[in-house]
């Protein structure tokens, strides 16, 4: 048997039983385990990990652990971004192309992703199987407060989101994936996730209220659902919705205009 010390860094700790949190503690590993199989048995998800030291050198999750090796974990954005890029544990998002898929209990955060213009999968009844595998498939970002969702072994990219409220959740995706110069609102339709196209008045006369037609020029519809969207009270409180998400996120730039 193999013993390894392990000191996990900050907002890692919260998943560790209570006696091994914010301290070096030696473990017991089985013959020819790795740095990722020995972090998820002390409960940390490997998509919760940006960095891993082992002696003081940056290593993989496949690096097999050997007797009296220290191994330091870290979240993202506790060490030097550069030592991060340098020694990659997967590979990098693409955040121009970036895309999620969020699990049953944040349905209001999908919206509110939607509405700022990223592509985010949401089902209330996908299972855990599913999520899986349109992540694999489909290059998809798991959000999830499931921690052991975040351990299935196919998934590259997820972020377990710690706070409750909508706003909040946004907030802390936003910062750990650097969202905010990617924003580009009222691109996507908030029930269907699917793309927003401009449509003629003479396109969508028999779809909006009466007199809409007379005060609006600017259509927007989702092809899925047929819904109709224009520039009235709805869209300006839409608009606000955003600058309120983005007010204080770093590197928050102006909201861009709609199409």
């Amino acid at each position: 048997m193999t013993t390894a010390t392990f000191r996990f860094h900050r907002e890692l700790n919260e998943f560790l039983a209570r006696p091994q949190r914010e301290q070096a503690f030696a473990c017991a590993c089985p013959a020819a385990s790795t740095t990722k199989h020995m972090i998820e048995a002390l409960g940390v998800p490997h998509t919760e990990v940006t960095l891993i030291l082992r002696n003081g050198v940056p290593a993989g999750f496949d690096t097999p652990i050997e007797n009296a090796d220290f191994i330091d974990v870290y979240p993202p954005g506790v060490m030097p971004r550069a030592l991060e890029i340098a020694h990659p544990l997967r590979a990098p998002l693409r955040l121009e192309t970036l895309r999620f898929i969020a699990d049953a209990h944040l349905g209001a955060l999908a919206q509110l992703l939607r509405l700022a213009g990223f592509d985010t999968r949401y089902d209330n009844h996908f299972p855990d199987d599913e999520i899986e595998q349109l992540a694999l498939t489909e290059h998809r970002v798991v959000l999830t407060r499931d921690r052991e969702l975040l351990k299935r072994r196919t998934l590259v990219h997820g972020c377990y989101v710690r706070a409750l409220q909508p706003d909040a959740q946004w907030r802390e995706v936003a910062t750990r994936l650097r969202l905010a110069q990617h924003v580009r609102p009222f691109r996507l339709c908030l029930m269907c996730n699917a793309p927003l196209r401009r449509a003629s008045s003479d396109e969508v006369s028999d779809r909006v209220p009466e007199g809409v037609l007379e005060r609006h020029a600017r259509f927007v519809t989702c092809d899925v659902c047929r819904r109709v969207f224009w520039e009235g009270s709805h869209w300006k409180r839409m608009r606000a919705r955003i600058e309120e998400l983005m007010d204080g996120a770093p590197g928050n730039p102006p909201v861009p205009a709609s199409g």
